[in-house]
């Protein structure tokens, strides 16, 4: 009975830890996976700068001329 008195906290014990090791893996893929979503973004909006300012470009030169 002892040894079975024994065991349940530290039956206890693992699984918090196990659960704390799994919630701390889900917050890593959710902050990694929010970086890819931030970076993705920020590429397309650099992205339409860039032919947005071409496009301006375009436009004044044809002014000029």
């Amino acid at each position: 009975m002892r040894n079975a008195e024994q065991l349940t906290p530290l039956k206890s014990e693992l699984l918090d830890i196990f659960l704390s090791m799994e919630v701390a893996e889900h917050e890593a893929r959710k902050r990694n996976a929010a970086l890819r979503y931030l970076r993705a973004r920020r590429g397309i909006e650099i992205r339409n700068e860039a032919k947005r300012l071409e496009q301006d470009l375009a436009d004044y030169d044809d002014i000029k001329q």
